[in-house]
């Protein structure tokens, strides 16, 4: 931890100069300052720049998340945020692997620990489990990243905040095309069409489709995913606005699943045994709706008023043994659920004076219900493997969550800020068996978790380009019902004996901005009791329990800088150390035996390195043309809890070039890109605990991605 500091106080030190040299070239006279656009954001349901905000939150803008990228992943873009990971597992039936300062590393498939916005409509449902499957990046305007006790404010398992904004319509029609080719037979195809809807400009629309289809780097990891996505922003009169917004997606993927140390040395490129013994798969299919409508009701108050919809239906392909199956009480390999989902937010903004400063305050209630119907079946008929067969499970699930938060901003010295807010949050869970037979009895149940959480942020004006600030807060983590659906003795009902996991965070940073020069660093210490861990996790079937104490604590850095007029670098850093701090025995019935595992009092959590590092160096000689290099490091990551197994450290490097131009009456932009360089054997992802020692997810060697698209503007 001292090193750590060391780090930041350098960082701290030498920034600022950097700041103020001269430019680069060995010219004597010094370069004007030209000051960075302000970044607005909105982690405090306020807009303000970001240097007026006592939190680390960062904003891509859409150069960056488009500029010589196919816009398939999220985690194209998120990699320029320090504190955040998002591997891309190679594995579209198990989607990405997001965490945020360590929290929502343990996930075996979707996102955990971390809340997701588009547009202001929750990606998340209210026990905590996320998908980005539908976030239409090739549309964003911005993607913001909120890290640290403020993402509190945001509910249950918010170890951090990423919500995605669409672009506003513009103000003429414009029809966008697009195809991106690439190794492994990856296709991309899209078509956009955008403008306003009256002849008075006050309402806008935009409508986007895509379609991905590749063949995967390894074997049996085909997959076909298929997006759209419609908007209408308007303004119903001065003081009125409104968003409507309608998106799905459609998902068919093969399922490789991982392989062991030994698979792996043999061949990187195959699939586990079983996946294809059993054709391991998936697919999704999700539809959602949503309204965001804004009204003043003077120029201190306003409502806001958000309300959503939606349904997604899984079935998957698991490669649990038949011989598993065997007892009664057992839910079967293969999973049919349907869920419905819909919430809504209502919130209060006033704007006023107070000892003749600027008081800001955000009152607000929101409700969230997630209903599902979740069938399981034998994943066999007869010798015949990866067939649906008898029912094994039938269950009606439902989680509400209802909440209530404060939160309020003043401004009570011209360079002094303070932000304080608390969340009240209340989740229900309710199962109601329909399977009951000789040997499954009734396994209905319900659970109920609550929790409080005030945090508190305070910020220092030093200068009109740096900001210094400090903050503290609570959080919570409910398990979600993915991971109350199995318990370690092998019954179906609820895992009722699961906790929710309570942390305590403590942040202090800095931020500057001035001229051509932007940077920030970030110190953070997190304690938390009950962590959720992984039991085991074998065939698609995890089993999750409660450790003791556990503690992340780390340096997050981040730098941006013009040096001459056609160079200009970035670089984000984090270090990471997050550990258990007390031996846990993982049993399934106290007391535990002998056999049974124990988490050790110092290892490491797994799923996380503990340095990470990214930067990208960007020539652009005119207006349109990039060229750019990007590096990327990542240390070690360990794959189980008793740090017995690890997935090595890499380095990779990546080449990019755009090129933007005008020709026969269209706007193009073609870009080219190689991928890992100099073709490093990479594991991308890991599995954590996965109870047959497969834990890896290899990434391919050196890789190529070609785009072209045409924009098209008239009346």
């Amino acid at each position: 931890m001292k090193a750590s500091l060391r780090r930041l106080g350098m960082c701290t030190l030498l920034l600022p100069t950097a700041a103020g040299a001269q430019s680069v070239g060995g010219d004597a006279a010094p370069r004007p300052a030209v000051q960075l656009p302000g970044v607005v954001v909105t982690a405090t349901r306020q807009p303000s720049d970001a240097l007026l905000v006592p939190a680390a939150i960062d904003a891509i803008d859409a150069r960056d998340i488009r500029r010589a990228q196919p816009t398939i992943n999220l985690s194209e873009s998120l990699q320029r945020i320090p504190g955040v990971v998002a591997r891309d597992r190679q594995n579209h039936a198990q989607d990405l692997q997001i965490s945020i300062r360590g929290f929502g590393a343990r996930s075996t498939f979707g996102v955990r620990g971390v809340r997701l916005y588009t547009d202001g409509i929750p990606a998340t449902m209210p026990d905590g489990q996320g998908q980005v499957s539908h976030f239409a990046l090739s549309s964003a305007e911005r993607i913001e990243v909120l890290r640290g006790p403020f993402s509190a404010l945001y509910g249950n398992a918010s170890g951090g905040v990423i919500e995605l904004f669409s672009a506003p319509p513009p103000a003429d029609r414009e029809l966008e095309a697009g195809g991106v080719g690439g190794s492994d037979r990856l296709r991309r195809t899209w078509l956009g069409l955008r403008g306003p809807l009256d002849a008075s400009g006050t309402h806008g629309f935009s409508l986007d489709t895509s379609q991905v289809d590749v063949d995967g780097y390894r074997d049996h990891s085909t997959a076909r995913r298929r997006n759209a996505q419609a908007m209408v922003k308007g303004q119903a009169s001065d003081d009125t606005r409104h968003t409507l917004l309608f998106n799905g997606v459609d998902i068919v993927a093969d399922d490789p699943q991982g392989l062991t140390a030994a698979e792996l040395a043999g061949d990187r490129r195959a699939a586990s045994p079983n996946s294809l013994r059993f054709d391991a798969r998936k697919t999704v299919r999700q539809q959602q709706a949503g309204a965001r409508f804004e009204h003043a009701l003077s120029p201190a108050h306003t409502l806001t008023f958000t309300g959503y919809a939606g349904n997604r239906q899984t079935a998957q392909m698991l490669t649990v043994p038949v011989a598993v199956q065997a007892p009664a009480s057992h839910g079967g390999g293969a999973i049919d659920l349907d869920r419905d989902y819909h919430g809504a937010d209502l919130r209060w903004n006033w704007s006023t004076q107070w000892f003749a400063r600027r008081l800001s305050v955000v009152a607000g209630l929101q409700q969230e219900t997630s209903q599902e119907a979740r069938r399981g079946y034998e994943n066999f008929v007869g010798s015949q493997l990866g067939v649906r067969g008898a029912l094994r499970r039938d269950e009606r699930n439902r989680v509400t969550s209802v909440d209530q938060y404060l939160q309020a901003q003043w401004q009570w010295h011209e360079r002094w800020g303070l932000n304080v807010g608390a969340r009240h949050s209340r989740v229900r869970f309710r199962s109601r068996d329909h399977y009951i037979t000789p040997g499954n009895p009734d396994d209905s149940g319900s659970l109920s978790y609550s929790r409080t959480s005030p945090v508190a942020g305070l910020l220092f004006r030093a200068t009109p380009w740096l900001s210094l600030y400090a903050n503290a807060g609570n959080g919570f983590e409910t398990p979600t019902f993915a991971e109350l659906a199995y318990r370690a003795d092998g019954r179906t009902g609820l895992n009722d004996g699961l906790r929710a996991a309570r942390s305590r965070n403590l942040e202090a940073g800095l931020r500057a901005r001035r001229g051509d020069l932007a940077y920030s660093a970030a110190l953070f210490h997190t304690r938390t009791d009950d962590e959720l861990v992984v039991l085991s996790n074998q065939g698609g079937r995890s089993v999750f329990g409660n450790a003791g104490q556990s503690r992340r604590r780390g340096v997050e850095l981040a730098v941006s800088h013009r040096i001459a007029p056609a160079w200009q670098y970035a670089g984000a850093y984090t270090f990471l150390d997050a550990r258990y701090l007390e031996d846990v025995a993982i049993c399934a019935t106290p007391p535990c035996a002998s056999g049974d595992r124990l988490i050790e009092a110092g290892r490491h959590l797994p799923g996380l390195s503990r340095h990470t590092a990214w930067g990208e160096l960007r020539w652009s000689p005119d207006p349109h043309l990039d060229v750019l290099l990007e590096g990327r490091f990542v240390d070690r990551v360990f794959v189980d809890d008793r740090n017995s197994a690890q997935a090595p450290a890499y380095a990779t490097l990546d080449l990019g070039i755009e090129r933007r131009f005008e020709a026969v009456g269209l706007q193009w932009r073609g870009f080219a890109r190689l991928n890992n360089l100099f073709d490093r054997q990479v594991i991308g992802s890991v599995i954590v605990n996965e109870a047959s020692g497969r834990y890896f997810e290899p990434a391919p060697g050196r890789n190529w991605v070609l785009g072209l698209s045409a924009t098209r503007a008239f009346k």
